[in-house]
């Protein structure tokens, strides 16, 4: 049980519906839409993408170990560190570590293999340019989650939202759709918006570390801008399913859950203590949970009324 709780904390699987929710919609989209769900298909995609996404937080945690940046973080009294902490404390050796991590990465692949067999190669599309990017976002050469020109921004709208949701309902119908692409936008820009927000809580030790986050880069004020310009990306690009008819008119009472968030914004100035910013964080990952959910229900009663 020990053992359990420790690779829940190591794997910070307590996020995982960030990945699960766009493996869902995408899932639900071909249901409400085509008439198709294969539950196995589902069950199996639902798998490989949890395990993906728990290798990318282990990777990530990895890399930033081998760099410095967890160390520095740790050290800090005022940044926050969002990991666990098993390697920078001993609690795991680097080796098992590592062990766990790479063996999430067999339990992703293995799940890529079979449904590419059942539906088609292109899968196999999805699934690597996936692991590369979780792979490459920490990990030499290219540590594109270090460079600090928005790549880091890029790749989450591309993991934890296009990939997952067109991946997902392409599986269960061996098609493309406009409609996919637009349903993936929404939770993939509220997914951005976590990653984005979760930098301000140790930027200062990400700049000493050389990890140029765009918090780095363009410091607190201008950040935090653009971090309000994802939030409303997020609920434009909502309506915009709603236009397209990607989601029913009802699925537009996710424009809500933005209420609190947005009050969140008026309580930080210009400069603020990383502690200053765990509301954001804790805002914008309830208001994706949410979303999230609002859009799953709305496909939900949209399959069923038809």
């Amino acid at each position: 049980m020990d053992m359990l709780k420790q690779f829940m904390k190591a794997s910070r699987i307590r996020v995982i519906p960030v990945m699960l929710i766009p493996i869902v919609m995408g899932s639900l989209a071909a249901y409400a839409w085509d008439g198709v769900f294969d539950v196995w298909l589902f069950l199996l995609t639902l798998i490989g993408a949890a395990s993906a996404h728990l290798f990318s937080n282990m990777i990530n945690d990895l890399w930033d170990y081998y760099n410095g940046t967890d160390e520095a973080a740790h050290a800090s009294k005022d940044a926050i560190s969002t990991n666990s902490g098993y390697l920078t404390n001993g609690t795991w050796s680097v080796k098992k570590f590592a062990f766990v991590t790479w063996l999430l990465f067999f339990i992703a692949a293995a799940c890529g293999i079979v449904l590419s067999i059942f539906s088609g190669f292109e899968v196999m599309v999805f699934a690597v340019l996936g692991a590369l990017l979780a792979y490459f976002y920490v990990a030499p050469p290219i540590r594109f989650g270090y460079r600090g020109k928005g790549y880091s921004e890029l790749a989450i709208l591309f993991s934890f939202g296009i990939l997952p949701v067109v991946g997902s309902y392409y599986v269960q119908t061996l098609l493309l759709d406009t409609r996919a692409l637009l349903l993936s936008l929404p939770i993939g820009f509220l997914t951005t918006l976590i990653l984005f927000n979760h930098h301000f809580l140790h930027w200062q030790t990400d700049r000493e570390a050389g990890k140029r986050t765009l918090v780095v880069v363009w410091g607190e004020r201008i950040a935090l801008l653009f971090s309000q310009v994802l939030m409303y990306l997020a609920y434009c690009a909502l309506a915009v399913c709603v236009i397209q008819e990607a989601l029913p008119v009802y699925a537009l009472l996710g424009i809500v859950t933005a209420i609190p968030l947005y009050r969140v914004y008026g309580k930080l100035g210009n400069r603020n203590e990383s502690r200053a910013y765990l509301p954001l964080m804790a805002g914008s990952l309830r208001a994706t949970m949410q979303c999230g959910v609002i859009m799953i229900v709305s496909l939900l009663i949209q399959a069923f009324i038809q």
